[in-house]
């Protein structure tokens, strides 16, 4: 029996609606949250996302800020532009877009983001909140990959939750959350020995290693859970054929494109797994819609209706 597709499109949908609500309320008390995105330099991926974002933004009813310094653009440059931004009440959620260019200290820059307004939630402050399950911002992609769970009536209490990656923007994270929604979880990288037998033991699996197919079959315990956070693009023929051959669709796609996306996670698991995040449309869109319900939160948190009663 085939896996059920985790339609991560509609679930996106059903946030957004739910943020555009919480975004009229706020109108109704004369606050509309802002999200400013400061885009460094030219990079067509970048670029892509932050259209998209924009685009979110403005159909919620949102305001939005695109700032665009030039490739040239020097770390001061850029601190100056995020105190300038920390500063604006009309600024809720400030996101810098990485990549930045190789001159600037990336580091130095996400930590001047003042972490009420990190909406990103990569501020060392939300990292303690959310270690310590105080209240504050989760990064979104793995604040997605709980509502993927939550809204498909996965259950995470009590289940063994295997995370493949350790990244501070993912794989640290999500760990965090499932261990929060008290899940057993066991984190995996690339020093793990033995990783497909500790990966089979899991009753939720989330990929997030940053290798095109990396999850195969022999990973997966029949009927799991598998979240696939990787986006990986495959131009090569024959890594075509090992994960979509036989597949009408992924064929015309890749004829015209000379590309396609594969995940993480070999589609083959579709075979084994209970359910699947697909890609793209899984865990993708779950990104944008978390960054704008974290605006919303940010906002509220910062000044909304209850905030300025009591102020």
């Amino acid at each position: 029996m085939a896996a059920t597709v985790l339609d991560g499109n509609k679930i996106a949908a059903q946030i957004k609606a739910e943020v555009a609500e919480e975004v009229q309320k706020l109108g109704a008390a004369g606050i509309r949250p802002g999200l400013a995105v400061i885009l460094a330099g030219h990079n067509p991926a970048s670029e892509i996302y932050v259209r998209n974002k924009v685009k979110s933004c403005e159909q919620l009813g949102m305001l939005s800020e695109n700032l665009t310094p030039p490739d040239s653009v020097t770390t001061a440059e850029l601190l100056q532009m995020v105190n300038e931004l920390n500063n604006r009440d009309e600024i809720d959620g400030i996101l810098v877009q990485l990549p930045l260019p190789p001159q600037v200290d990336s580091k130095k820059v996400l930590l001047a983001v003042s972490p009420e307004k990190d909406v990103d939630g990569f501020h060392p402050v939300n990292v303690g909140n959310l270690s310590t399950q105080r209240p504050g911002l989760v990064p979104c992609t793995p604040a997605g990959v709980i509502e993927i769970l939550r809204r498909s009536n996965i259950a995470i209490e009590g289940r063994n939750a295997v995370v493949i990656g350790r990244s501070d923007i993912v794989g640290k994270p999500v760990a965090m959350l499932l261990l929060n929604n008290n899940a057993t979880v066991t984190v995996c990288h690339s020093k793990t020995k033995n990783i497909a037998q500790i990966a089979r033991q899991a009753d939720i699996l989330v990929a997030a290693i940053g290798k095109a197919g990396f999850v195969t079959e022999e990973f997966i315990k029949p009927g799991a859970a598998v979240i696939d956070v990787g986006i990986n693009k495959i131009t090569d023929r024959a890594q075509f054929e090992k994960f979509f051959a036989g597949d009408p669709a992924r064929e015309k796609s890749f004829a015209e494109k000379g590309s396609t996306l594969v995940g993480d996670v070999d589609p083959h698991v579709a075979a084994v797994a209970g359910a699947i995040s697909p890609v793209p449309g899984g865990v993708g869109p779950l990104t944008i819609a978390m960054l704008m319900a974290n605006t919303v939160k940010a906002c509220k948190m910062r000044r909304g209706p209850e905030r300025q009663a009591r102020s």
